[in-house]
């Protein structure tokens, strides 16, 4: 479980979130805090009696069925206590079950966008000051199907009857979707009425307090050691490090770039020149490619590679140490980790692994145990991280760069196992490559469906895709073809590893979409613009590029964006001339049902 203890001396939070193990869970709490009122996280077993004193309880969503033998419950006790409690999607089916509504599993799962609709009659406190129809943001595949004694359903979507239930006269109140995450337009205003309207909070809390908050937490974790980064020029890094010497001072903090071979063309070059404008001298380069090239080379599982990365950073983290007599205990590491990290990485008791990132690999946990680390912003978000970035006065080049993994490269060049064709479906063509999704709070892994259709400006053919994804259960991603050398129906998947020769193609067609998104200001309408090689074409182009531009605030949720169909066509004509490169994509997915990155 995270420390999850407040940055500010409060004896009794007004708002304890209860963590059913979702990946919104810290969100939620994130999301109270920034409407001024401080929430801590607690685990959901957490006895009644020790939430005494809270003006409300919420319960998180989380990746079990409430009939699951060990899923995450609740102390029944909390919903006859003096507070109020807001159950949000697991959240609100626990609520249901424990006070003898029924739940059952969805004809469908409905993950994405829908549209809520309140039911006539008269607004209940949750609700009030609201439209009758708002978007919302949903992920879930068990529903309410009826609502327990003394409730009331207040809110359906079109494949969810019991959208939002409540009865006001013991303080109860649930949603099925997630009103935390941005892709619900009404969401802060929904949280809002609960903190102030429903419990009768008081602001108690102010964001603009974080830097202080942090260098001091900084100096009591680090103590009289000092801290070794290893930077990777992203925005996470470079603030984390920026924090450090700014609490610490230049003589106590040391950072290396590693160049593992993974590397976009010319980021090398750049992120040396960014950190000697920060701190001169306190950042060098450390070229190791075949350290990380040679055992990756055979590797084609997407975790494996993860794992791989992980361990080769932490051998080189072990040797640049002891080379440098850093093993005297007066050194530590610091990690530019944040949350959405580590709660994806099955960070909490009962949340489940969506991916393993390589700050959290079995090496790095060990350090964590041991109390060697130093992570300034473990509790922040990406967004987040920007703000204290401007606080500290760094650069806005810097911190609006696009999001880019610690994996780098290694994770956008998707390997296969063995040749296999694609296959025709009714809805369109299955390309047996598996990409991560996240679907009910829970990691999928999952072949991706590609339609022979152009994404136009707009939403439609993405709603489109909302809609495949959730009628069929086989998928969790939808790819639309831009262009290719053979038709869909062509096409094969073809044994792969992770080549010099594909990294090659990857970073070349990453440059090229870099450079036009950039010429076009596209680049300044999306949050993240991945660039993926997936072994997808015919013999002589065994390969093919799949573009997926999303916007989003805290990584935790995205849409995918559309882009005008000059620029598309004009980015694809000149990706197709690269070697090996057989067709361009366009991923249509947001998240959930699938995640970010394919890998």
């Amino acid at each position: 479980m995270l420390n999850e203890a407040p940055l500010i001396q409060i004896k009794v939070p007004q708002i304890t979130v209860l963590d059913a193990g979702g990946q919104y869970c810290h969100l939620i709490a994130r999301k109270v805090r920034d409407l001024g009122v401080y929430a801590e996280v607690r685990p959901s077993e957490t006895p009644a009696a020790d939430l005494a004193g809270r003006r409300g309880l919420i319960i998180s969503g989380g990746p079990s069925s409430v009939y699951d033998r060990g899923s995450a419950t609740v102390d029944p006790a909390i919903f006859s206590a003096s507070h109020a409690v807001l159950g949000i999607c697991y959240g609100q089916q626990l609520m249901a079950h424990l006070l003898g509504g029924v739940v059952q599993k969805g004809e469908k799962g409905e993950y994405g966008l829908a549209t809520l609709e309140l039911n006539g009659g008269p607004k209940t406190a949750l609700f009030s000051g609201l439209p009758e129809r708002q978007q919302v943001w949903m992920s879930h595949f068990d529903v309410v199907a009826g609502v327990p004694p003394g409730f009331a359903a207040v809110g359906k979507t079109s494949t969810c009857a019991i959208a939002a239930m409540a009865s006001p006269a013991r303080g109860l109140y649930a949603v099925q979707f997630h009103p935390e995450v941005v892709h619900t337009t009404q969401g802060n205003r929904i949280l809002a009425n609960f903190l102030f309207d429903v419990c009768g909070c008081e602001k108690d809390w102010d964001p603009r307090h974080r830097v202080p908050l942090i260098e001091d937490e900084i100096r009591r974790t680090v103590g009289d050691r000092n801290v070794f980064f290893f930077v990777s020029g992203g925005v996470d890094s470079t603030v984390a490090f920026t924090l450090c010497l700014r609490t610490l001072g230049r003589e106590r903090v040391r950072g290396i770039y590693v160049d593992t071979g993974l590397m976009r063309e010319g980021e090398t070059e750049f992120v040396g020149k960014m950190f000697e404008s920060l701190g001169a001298g306190t950042v060098t380069v450390e070229h190791v490619e075949q350290q990380f090239l040679t055992p990756l080379g055979t590797v084609r599982d997407p975790e494996q590679k993860r794992q791989i990365i992980g361990e080769e950073f932490v051998r080189v983290q072990e040797r640049i140490i002891e080379s440098r007599h850093l093993l005297d205990g007066h050194w530590i590491l610091g990690q530019g980790t944040i949350y959405p990290d580590t709660i994806e990485s099955g960070g909490t008791e009962k949340a489940a692994v969506i991916k393993t990132h390589h700050n959290r690999v079995a090496g790095i946990q060990q350090l964590i145990a041991a109390k060697r680390i130093v992570e300034p912003l473990h509790s922040f978000y990406k967004d987040e991280v920007r703000e204290i970035g401007r606080e500290l006065g760094i650069s806005e080049d810097v911190l609006e760069r696009h999001p880019f993994p610690g994996p780098a490269l290694a994770i956008r060049c998707l390997c296969a196992e063995r040749d296999e064709p694609v296959s025709r479906t009714p809805e369109g063509f299955v390309l047996p490559v598996r990409s991560v999704g996240v679907q009910g709070d829970e990691r999928t892994y999952r072949p991706v469906l590609a339609v022979d259709r152009l994404p136009t400006a707009g939403n439609a053919l993405q709603n489109e895709a909302t809609e495949l994804i959730n009628r069929l259960r086989g998928i969790n991603r939808v790819v639309a073809l831009v262009s290719a050398h053979v038709p869909l129906e062509q096409m094969s998947v073809f044994s792969s590893t992770l080549s010099p020769e594909r990294l090659t193609r990857l970073r070349r067609a990453d440059s090229i979409v870099r450079r036009r998104s950039h010429e076009s200001g596209f680049d300044k309408k999306v949050w993240q613009f991945p660039v993926v090689l997936i072994p997808v074409g015919s013999a002589a182009r065994p390969d093919s590029v799949v573009l997926r531009p999303i916007d989003s605030v805290d990584g935790m949720t995205a849409q995918s964006v559309s882009m005008e169909e000059p620029l598309l066509r004009s980015i694809a004509v000149e990706l197709l001339e690269i070697e090996g490169v057989c067709g361009v994509f366009y991923d249509l997915t947001h998240k959930p049902p699938a995640t970010i990155e394919w890998e």
